[in-house]
């Protein structure tokens, strides 16, 4: 028997309109604690080289929630699975991972503000982080609709798609720090490029003319 998408996302869309966009806020904040205080004790992961785990482990959970915001819009597309009122809590909390990652290598692990800029200068896999880091930052300003309305839609829609080449420089960077051959890296550069592309060939079927 042939079950349509909207069957089938209807009832999960059902339950995830009776949780708040800040539920994402929670959960990333209480993950992040979480993650600090096991590094603080050294449990687990975090008994050698806590704080090159816990930088890892910041920066892993920033580029999943990267991948989860671009998979908004094609799975409501292809399935009908309505995340639209998570994205920009999704977008907010990977900008804050990217930020603690990049805290945790300033502050902790290189700690020398002259090294962190040696750092982006001498090693591009750490140009490339912290250029994508900088195009999030006013993404992560500018995600409220205060600035929305200043802005104007068109404007801030345009702004927002340094997301894409945000999260494809944020890809780059963990598969290049990687040391030796590594799948799960590589993974997830060719699930963002795919995300990537998809987006792009969408927005161009758009601004095409009808013939006819």
């Amino acid at each position: 028997m042939w079950i349509s998408k909207v069957t089938i996302a209807q009832p999960i869309n059902g339950v995830l309109r009776r949780f708040p966009a800040g539920t994402i806020y929670i959960v990333s904040a209480l993950y992040a604690c979480w993650e600090f205080w096991r590094a603080l004790n050294q449990l687990g992961p975090y008994l050698v080289e806590p704080i090159n785990v816990l930088e890892r482990a910041y920066g892993e959970i920033a580029l999943i929630l990267m991948v989860a915001g671009l998979t908004v819009t094609p799975l409501r597309k292809w399935t009908g699975l309505n995340l639209l009122k998570f994205r920009r809590a999704i977008g907010v909390s990977a900008f804050f991972f990217v930020l603690a990652h990049f805290l945790v290598f300033a502050i902790l692990d290189v700690q020398s503000l002259g090294r962190v800029w040696e750092e982006i200068v001498k090693r591009p896999y750490v140009t490339v982080g912290m250029a994508s880091f900088v195009m999030l930052i006013p993404l992560a300003m500018t995600s409220n609709n205060l600035s929305l309305r200043k802005m104007g839609a068109a404007s801030w829609r345009k702004l927002h798609k340094l997301t894409y080449p945000a999260a494809v420089l944020g890809a780059l960077h963990y598969l290049w720090l990687a040391k030796g051959f590594q799948i799960e890296p590589l993974i997830y550069l060719i699930v963002v490029l795919a995300l990537v592309g998809a987006r792009y060939v969408s927005l161009e079927r758009k601004q095409q003319p009808i013939s006819g």
